[in-house]
């Protein structure tokens, strides 16, 4: 388990809303996020070895959704943010406070910034959005080639040998994250 997950997750969630308002004058739909939250998540397992916050994730049509997040965004409180329904059935998450970074690392802060710069912006819509984490998470192209709308499993994305290739080819994220499933089973 990742310490302080539910904080972290929160506080993500909070610094994407908080942030894509600032740059984009317009409130965070629940779309983006999904892909803000997938996008952070899996560049972080792939860089080194561990997801920045640990979430289950869908393989949708549109990208990974976060399921727990996704099921239950009527029922979620925070002091951090606020999911709300629009007129039109759609989702909004409104910032309620500035994110507390302390969660997060240097490496973390700066790959969520890199986020905003690249998808805050008026003309990036939610569907490019959709079609960049289909293009840069490999472990969603795995799952919905598998089967369209399966949990996507944080193995996919790694090569397939991992579990049987040499201990001296492994690279070093290879190596965190047979560490880091190894305590995930352990708790």
């Amino acid at each position: 388990m990742i310490p302080y997950q539910k904080e972290k997750i929160e506080n993500a969630i909070c610094f994407f809303a908080y942030e894509h308002k600032k740059a984009t004058r317009k409130f965070l739909t629940q779309t983006y996020l999904y892909k803000y939250l997938a996008l952070f998540d899996f560049k972080c397992l792939e860089e080194t070895g561990k997801p920045a916050l640990g979430l289950k994730y869908m393989a949708m049509e549109k990208g990974p959704v976060p399921i727990d997040i996704y099921s239950e965004r009527d029922k979620i409180k925070s002091n951090c943010f606020e999911f709300k329904k629009t007129n039109e059935n759609i989702y909004v998450i409104f910032p309620k406070s500035k994110p507390n970074l302390d969660y997060f690392s240097e490496y973390e802060i700066k790959e969520m910034k890199r986020l905003i710069e690249i998808y805050a912006d008026r003309f990036v819509k939610a569907s490019d959005m959709s079609e960049a984490s289909h293009q840069t998470i490999k472990a969603w192209k795995k799952a919905w080639a598998k089967q369209p709308n399966s949990i996507i499993d944080y193995d996919y994305v790694f090569d397939d040998n991992i579990y049987t290739k040499p201990e001296e080819s492994l690279t070093v994220a290879e190596e965190c994250y047979l560490m880091y499933k190894t305590f995930q089973k352990a708790c």
